[in-house]
């Protein structure tokens, strides 16, 4: 039998379950903190020494130098040379439609003149080096590759370094032809905390990043806040979820797979359906004790399911949109008739995928927008991953004499009244070469 929590917004503690459940406490324990405090100051203090030293102890790979740890050019273009030709168009198909999405979020420089001759604006300028961290070992995520580097490459970075761990040397073929695909400029077979370190303060042999983006373990996700400052990062992402709206007119084994297509990342993934229509919340349910036992990864969906799943039964569409927005889901399923005028309502959701036929796992690989998205209720102010992740916004001011003078007038009252008077007077200045007294 499937466990899983029913709640309805008829309880009156309802609210409050539906904070507990979806409540995730993203710090993480004390050895981990410690564990990984002692592996970046490790790395930013002995560089390329301690970087082969943790390598060896956590992932089991001997190398003579961190330079044996790099995977060339050629191995990458010979990767994706003998992947299978299935493979191979599945992922030059999936770069073709993130890049052709990624290039319409591309900022552009903009500036306009004032009355007073003075011209303002915004210059747009990408990231020289950005350091992509891919999970890697017996798991294999070429689309985290394609969805992290494709968009960095669009916004212009200058150079993408890429880690990836290789316990035992296990390095998936699929990862290094998207990598190729990619144009990923340089990639080493190091992971975990020590990878974080490395891009962060850099060693002798790999260079230092000016932002770091890419999913991990809970150690990744710290060494990541632990150096932010050094060097940017996206997000500190938390569990996977999914929040699906159904009006109950799907075919309930379509909603049942796309919970299951969240649980099954981990034990600690949530999923969550929400339903003005009770009889469908019980077929839901009945189709996922049908196809459970089908999962080779049914364990781990029956823990995710038991510890953090629930059917929510509502009493309208209205009343979904206010659940689905205190949850803020990284994913959000409409899977109603009318998804667009639905949408409307919807004010925090990392990524929306609207109508009957828009499964979620279309996004998580080859759709085009990007499957990096913000966790544990952080879309209420953050965003997916893009193209304005890898540039950078300056002002600029151009100011003309007579806008100068004007300018100058407030400037130095306003300083005045902050008490700065070095401020002030420089404005001051600039009024005096105008001749206005």
């Amino acid at each position: 039998m499937v466990e899983i929590k029913r709640l309805s917004t008829t309880q009156p503690d309802f609210w409050e379950s539906l904070d507990a459940l979806i409540g995730w406490e993203s710090y993480p324990g004390a050895e981990i903190e410690q564990c990984v405090a002692e592996v970046v100051a490790g790395v930013r203090g002995r560089g390329d020494a301690a970087l082969l030293e943790y390598t060896q102890r956590f992932d089991g790979l001997a190398a003579e130098s961190v330079a044996d740890l790099e995977v060339s050019a050629e191995r990458l273009e010979a990767a994706h040379r003998e992947i299978t030709p299935e493979a191979r168009e599945a992922l030059e198909h999936a770069a073709e439609r993130i890049r052709a999405y990624a290039e319409r979020q591309r900022l552009e420089p903009w500036a306009y003149d004032d009355a007073d001759g003075n011209r303002l604006g915004q210059q747009v300028t990408p990231i020289d080096r950005v350091g992509v961290y891919v999970p890697g070992g017996k798991a294999a995520y070429p689309s985290t590759v394609l969805m992290n580097a494709v968009p960095a490459r669009v916004a212009g970075v200058g150079e993408i370094i890429m880690v990836v761990p290789a316990p035992q040397g296990e390095l998936s073929s699929w990862v290094l032809a998207a990598a190729h695909i990619a144009g990923v400029d340089r990639l080493f077979t190091v992971g975990g905390a020590q990878a974080i370190a490395a891009l962060a303060y850099g060693t002798e042999t790999i260079p230092a990043v000016d932002k770091i983006v890419g999913p991990g373990n809970a150690y990744v996700a710290e060494a990541k806040r632990r150096v932010y400052g050094a060097v940017g990062i996206d997000m500190i992402a938390g569990p996977s979820e999914v929040l699906i709206i159904s009006d109950g007119q799907a075919d309930p084994e379509w909603i049942a797979m796309d919970l299951f297509s969240q649980a099954e990342h981990d034990e600690q993934a949530q999923a969550l359906l929400v339903c003005p229509d009770f009889v469908f919340l019980d077929q839901v349910q009945a189709a996922m004790e049908r196809l459970l036992p089908e999962l080779e990864r049914s364990e781990i969906v029956r823990a995710s399911l038991a510890a953090r799943g629930a059917l929510i039964c509502v009493r309208d569409l209205a009343e979904a949109q206010a659940v689905a927005n205190r949850v803020a889901p990284e994913h959000l399923e409409l899977s109603v008739a009318e998804p667009e005028r639905l949408c409307e309502g919807i004010r925090h959701a990392g990524a929306i995928f609207l109508g009957h036929h828009t499964a979620e796992a279309l996004g998580d690989y080859c759709a085009g927008p990007n499957h990096t998205l913000p966790t544990s209720r952080t879309a209420r102010f953050a965003s997916p991953l893009g193209v304005y992740d890898f540039q950078k916004r300056s002002t600029t001011l151009a100011c003309s004499r007579q806008g100068a003078a004007k300018l100058a007038r407030s400037a130095a009252i306003l300083a005045s009244g902050e008490g700065l008077d070095a401020h002030a007077r420089a404005a001051e200045m600039r009024r005096r070469d105008e001749g206005d007294d």
